[in-house]
């Protein structure tokens, strides 16, 4: 008794039958060939998630574009630093500067000196008739 099937249509009546390998190359041939599907759709997957994943390539360039933006904002806070400790400086040593920091800030003004405050004033929107 063989195992091969017979050629031509099937019966009807009978269950589909499978198709068999005719040869030991047909079958290692249909080895690679599912072999290297696997490891094309596999080699896909990596490619993908090294491109827009978790810790992707893009992923990546975003991380360093915040870097770079929060390294310029400290560059900027440490400016901003060192001016406030030079103005603690010059207020803590000059008696006059602290004269004109109070005058500035706080809306002091000398015994005998008479404050005018002085405001912009927008012009009245024309009417209409």
């Amino acid at each position: 008794m063989t195992d091969d099937v017979p050629e031509g249509p099937a019966d009807a009546t009978s269950p589909r039958q499978r198709r068999r390998h005719q040869s030991a190359d047909d079958v290692r041939s249909a080895r690679r060939h599912v072999t290297l599907w696997c490891l094309s759709m596999l080699l896909g997957v990596l490619v993908v998630s090294s491109l827009i994943g978790e810790n992707g390539y893009l992923a990546t360039l975003r991380a360093r574009k915040e870097e770079r933006g929060l390294q310029a904002g400290l560059a900027r806070v440490r400016v901003e630093n060192l001016h406030l400790q030079e103005e603690a400086a010059r207020l803590r040593e000059d008696p006059s500067a602290l004269e004109e920091a109070a005058r500035r800030d706080l809306g002091f003004i000398r015994p005998g000196e008479t404050l005018v405050i002085v405001r912009d004033t927008r012009p009245a929107p024309p009417s209409r008739r």
